[in-house]
């Protein structure tokens, strides 16, 4: 009988390494089905919500009251009528104009639990900023879903506009990654003020997939540390699909050097955006990907809105998380990395089946063009706007411009040469300002006050119910030592 070989000390190294920038273990025993687009994700959650017979655990960032939301809610009201445990978890920013109580009213009578994440409060200043960006639901612990996919009709697109689906990506899971999902809900449903749920664990080895389910808060950063680390580690491919890409600077540097050392770096973005803003700015990183030798394509659809990424064949993400800062930093989001062959081999065709609907961005030979899309007049999709998006584009969009005018201001870095928009839309602002300041004061004067009374109201709570807490410190020291 020969001897068990040893394990190969670089993968011992480079699981350590994934683990650590992930903050998640690798769980094996799974078994994971790919889905594309709004109508095979629709299909699959509404059969596994109508199959439940324990519980359902949904968390999306926008349910729309439209035809698929109320769809979906008499979904649920029939699973708690039943006697299934139903929750859900929506995001208050997300949901804003979408879906308000009057929708949620016929599941909470079912008996049905519905908790709104993160809705303005007072003593919480910009606390507001974070969202709940997850899509997932989880149903009686053995079968998970997560995606980029929200529960709204706009993913499935418009036939009567001739307007296509989204093209959106996401995941069925079986095996012990179900747990994590339900791990994270747990946690999700606690921070909206919910008591600590206990789920008895049903999920058993479902196949043989190993990942990691990788649940991300406000400043953990770690799918941020492992989309750097993978950029540094890729030695033949990485392919990359995002809706809404905007290239800080550590990040555009990781992947510039990864294509410089011969790695095939790949991005595809929306050609249309939901959000014509995060487009622009997506457009303005170009040429420093470009001059990288980084492939950049921009699909054809009316919407990309898939977070993906396959590197050399063996690795793969899906998940809710841009690659922005927003994502990184401030959302909480639910990604899962998969380091199995045959689906990065899955993965990695369905990427060359999407750019066989995408168009290669190039470098203009022309000096001092930005760049030009070879693009026929004829393939060019009608520029529609539609409303929502993701929270993160926002956010994504000032830190960029802080970081531009960080660099201005400290002289701490070069600036590059696709950051003069940045810098000459913030001169132009700073001049109407000015401009206001000087002619009508009170136009600046009030915002500022406005302003002023909020941050002191909400900075006056924080301070008050800082100082109670250290006075029950205090009465529970003293009564502890007069007993």
């Amino acid at each position: 009988m020969s001897a068990a070989l040893p394990p190969d000390p670089n993968r011992v190294l480079a699981e350590q390494a994934l683990s650590r920038a992930a903050g998640a273990p690798l769980l094996g025993g799974n078994k994971v089905d790919l889905l594309i687009d709004a109508e095979q994700h629709f299909e699959a959650w509404l059969a596994a919500i109508g199959n439940a017979q324990h519980r359902v655990l949904l968390e999306n960032y926008i349910f729309r009251d439209d035809e698929v939301g109320r769809t979906f809610r008499d979904a649920l009201v029939e699973r708690a009528r039943s006697g299934v445990y139903v929750a859900v978890i929506v995001d208050w920013l997300g949901c804003l104009g979408q879906s308000g109580a009057a929708f949620w009213k016929p599941l909470r009578e079912a008996g049905g639990e519905v908790r709104v994440f993160n809705p303005p409060q007072l003593g919480q200043t910009l606390g507001w900023l974070s969202r709940d960006h997850r899509k997932q639901l989880v149903v009686d612990g053995q079968w998970g879903f997560l995606s980029g996919v929200c529960i709204s009709a706009k993913w499935l697109g418009d036939a009567s506009r001739k307007v296509p689906p989204w093209r959106d990506t996401g995941l069925a899971l079986r095996g012990p990654a179900v747990l994590e999902l339900e791990a994270a809900f747990a946690d999700s449903w606690v921070a909206t003020g919910g008591a600590q749920p206990i789920y008895a664990p049903l999920a058993t080895p479902a196949g043989d997939v190993a990942l990691r389910v990788i649940a991300t808060q406000p400043a953990t950063a770690g799918m941020y540390r492992l989309d750097q680390l993978i950029a540094a580690m890729a030695r033949r491919s990485l392919w990359l699909t995002d809706a809404y890409f905007v290239g800080v600077a550590p990040y555009v540097q990781a992947l510039s050097a990864a294509a410089r050392d011969g790695v095939d770096v790949r991005l595809l973005v929306p050609g249309t955006s939901d959000i014509p803003l995060v487009a622009s700015m997506s457009r303005s990183g170009y040429r420093p990907l470009l001059k990288a030798g980084i492939r950049v394509f921009e699909w054809n659809g009316s919407m990309l809105h898939a977070k993906s990424a396959v590197a050399d064949g063996q690795w793969a993400r899906v998940g809710s998380s841009n690659l922005n800062l927003a994502s990184w930093l401030n959302n909480r989001e639910i990604d899962v990395a998969i380091e199995d062959a045959g689906f990065a081999a899955q993965l990695a065709a369905q990427y060359e089946q999407d750019l066989q609907n995408a168009t290669e961005i190039v470098l203009a030979p022309r000096r001092h063009r930005r760049g030009e899309r070879v693009r026929s007049s004829e393939t060019r999709p009608p520029q529609t706007r539609h409303a929502g998006g993701s929270s993160s584009r926002a956010a994504a969009g000032a830190l960029r411009i802080a970081n531009t005018m960080g660099a201005a201001l400290t002289d701490r870095r070069v600036l590059g040469d696709t950051e003069t928009g940045a810098l000459l839309a913030v001169t132009l602002l700073l001049a109407v300002l000015a401009v206001l300041a000087m002619l009508w004061p009170a136009v600046v004067a009030w915002p500022i006050a406005l302003l002023a009374v909020w941050l002191a109201i909400n900075t006056g709570i924080r301070a008050w119910r800082m100082r109670r807490r250290h006075l029950r410190r205090l009465r529970a020291m003293r009564d502890s030592d007069d007993s």
